[in-house]
C-alpha cells in the first residue's frame, strides 16, 4: 500500500515521480508546433492546375485546403504568391473511377474515385522546397446511381457530392497536417 496523507491524498513525491517517468515515454501531442521556419507567416496557396477531365476539381480541393491551412490559424493564406512567404502548388494529375461492386444482376452497385496529385511547399526567401508529395493518391467509395457510367467521372461528382466533399477533406487534412506537423 502507498502511503497516505491527511485527506486520503498520495504521496507528492510518488506522483512527481510518476509525472517525470511519463515524461520520458518518446510520445508528444500530434499538431503542436510547426516545423515551418518562424518567418513564414503568409503562404500563398493559388488554384492548383487541373490535368483532368473532371470540372472544378482544382478549385474545390484547393478551397479545401486553404479553408484546413485557415481553421490551423497560425498563417495568413492568400490566393496567390505575391506578398507570400512561402507558396504551396498542387497539380491534379488523375481523376479515376472503378466499380467497387456489384449486385447479384452484375450491375454497379459501388464506385471507387480515386485521384492523384502533386503538391509542393516552397519556402520563397529561400528558394526551396520545404514539403513535397509527388504522388498522393485519394480514394473514396460512393452507391452507385442508376443511368451513371463507370467511366464516367463526371457522375461521380454530380451524383454523390458528400463523397467528394469527404474525399476533399481528407485531402486538405492530409497535406496540412503533413506540412506543419512534418509527417
Amino acid at each position: 500500500m502507498f502511503p497516505v496523507l491527511r485527506g486520503g491524498a498520495v504521496l507528492a513525491p510518488l506522483v512527481g515521480l510518476a509525472a517525470l517517468g511519463m515524461g520520458a515515454c518518446g510520445y508528444a501531442l500530434a499538431g503542436k508546433g510547426s516545423f515551418l521556419p518562424p518567418y513564414i507567416q503568409t503562404i500563398g496557396v493559388p488554384t492548383f492546375t487541373n490535368r483532368t477531365t473532371v470540372f472544378n476539381l482544382e478549385t474545390e480541393l484547393t478551397q479545401k485546403v486553404r479553408a484546413e491551412f485557415v481553421g490551423r490559424g497560425k498563417y495568413r493564406i492568400l490566393p496567390d504568391a505575391t506578398g507570400a512567404d512561402a507558396v504551396l502548388t498542387g497539380e491534379v494529375v488523375s481523376a479515376t473511377p472503378s466499380v467497387a461492386s456489384f449486385t447479384a444482376q452484375q450491375l454497379a452497385s459501388r464506385y471507387t474515385i480515386t485521384v492523384a496529385a502533386r503538391v509542393e511547399l516552397r519556402d520563397l526567401r529561400e528558394n526551396k522546397v520545404l514539403w513535397e508529395n509527388p504522388s498522393l493518391i485519394f480514394r473514396q467509395e460512393y452507391e452507385a446511381q442508376s443511368g451513371t457510367s463507370a467511366l464516367d467521372p463526371a457522375a461521380f461528382y454530380g451524383q454523390d457530392r458528400s463523397a467528394f466533399d469527404r474525399m476533399s477533406s481528407d485531402f486538405a487534412r492530409t497535406i496540412v497536417s503533413a506540412i506543419l506537423e512534418a509527417f
